[in-house]
């Protein structure tokens, strides 16, 4: 279930809710009543599910490109070096 993010024109209160997709979006603030606008959010990062992850090379680094094996002039791993 995605959580939205709001503001209320009011008082400037932010708040978050946890909403289904098909529920409609929130009207007014709890906090002082007044409207609220849904603000666009920046979205999840990466999850990983189980095990370490650990952090990727910089673009390049030892002659593979970004870590996935290939090398940079090949022109398929999109770095664009």
């Amino acid at each position: 279930m995605p959580a939205y993010e709001y503001q209320c024109e009011s008082c400037a209160a932010r708040f978050e809710r946890r909403q289904k997709m098909s529920e409609a979006a929130v009207e007014s603030c709890p906090k002082c009543g007044g409207r609220v606008k849904r603000l666009i959010s920046a979205g999840a990062g990466v999850i990983s599910k189980g095990g370490s992850y650990a952090s990727a090379p910089s673009a390049c680094e030892g002659g593979a490109c970004c870590g996935q094996g290939m090398s940079c002039d090949s022109g398929m791993c999109g770095c664009g070096n």
